[in-house]
């Protein structure tokens, strides 16, 4: 988990029946819609946010490599959003995307990648239920 280096717009898409609210958020490097953590006041602004994925790395089921070299998110059919950035393996267990500058942590499903993947592209897809966004100030 780690912020996602840009300003991101805002934007209200609707209310889910456990209360949260569901935003779509426009940067850079593209747009998706997640659950908001914040204040329902900060929906309509720019901030900096973080990224937090409630679903692991699966090499070969959620991820793949990267169809192109260049940073980003989207939403694909179904309602999911995919990330693409570098893969780098932690060593514990864990990984780290790199999306334009920034990191967000992931958990490596059994089995794990081959070592031979760190530091390269990938694409990752998870449900667009399993992300969250948490504005914070610098």
């Amino acid at each position: 988990m780690d912020d996602f280096g840009v300003l991101v717009q805002v934007e209200a898409v609707e209310q889910v029946a456990d209360g949260r609210a569901t935003v779509r958020v426009r940067s850079e490097v593209g747009a998706a819609a997640a659950f908001w953590c914040g204040e329902p006041t900060g929906v309509g602004r720019e901030h900096h946010v973080e990224w937090t994925v409630e679903e692991d790395v699966a090499w070969g089921g959620n991820t793949r490599p990267a169809s192109s070299f260049s940073p980003g998110v989207d939403e694909e059919e179904g309602g999911r959003i995919v990330f693409r950035g570098r893969l780098c393996l932690t060593g514990d267990g864990g990984a780290t995307l790199e999306v334009a500058g920034t990191y967000i942590l992931f958990d490596l499903a059994d089995p794990p990648p081959s070592t031979a993947v760190d530091g390269t592209w990938v694409e990752i897809s998870v449900k667009r239920n399993t992300v969250s966004l948490w504005p914070y100030l610098l």
